[in-house]
């Protein structure tokens, strides 16, 4: 398992409330649009990412994370696992505190990566089913 409970509680509760969610975009059949929703229902901050750099959720889009002209505390990963790696790059190359791959979005080079330049990192879980966890 990549990202133990404790790391989980961490991101979730301490890493900040800025969150760019990379995939987003306003198609709500797609699980990162319901997973925005929770995120801001929850107090973060959502910030889309996506090719398209819509407003989503009442928030602008950007086309990359390096096009984010403020700091982002964690990078929410919507995209196949053989060009997540880039992102958790790209996200500790900005500053991010901790890096999240969604359900089925697993590259372990990237999080030995990201854990070695001192972000937090989960794979495999997606925040709105650990959120109502912590109670």
């Amino acid at each position: 398992m990549y990202g133990d409970a404790a790391t989980v509680r961490k991101i979730l509760t301490e890493s900040g409330d800025t969150w760019a969610v990379v995939g987003l975009s306003n198609n709500q059949a797609r699980a990162a649009y319901g997973v925005a929703a929770v995120l801001q229902r929850f107090g973060k901050r959502v910030v889309p990412v996506h090719p398209k750099a819509e407003t989503v959720h009442g928030e602008q889009g950007y086309k990359s994370l390096a096009e984010i002209p403020f700091p982002v505390d964690v990078v929410d990963v919507f995209v196949n696992s053989d060009l997540a790696g880039a992102v958790a790059d790209e996200a500790v190359a900005a500053g991010a505190k901790a890096v999240w791959f969604q359900l089925g979005v697993i590259d372990t080079a990237a999080y030995e990566r990201a854990r070695a330049a001192g972000a937090d990192m989960v794979m495999d879980r997606c925040p709105a089913i650990e959120i109502p966890r912590l109670g």
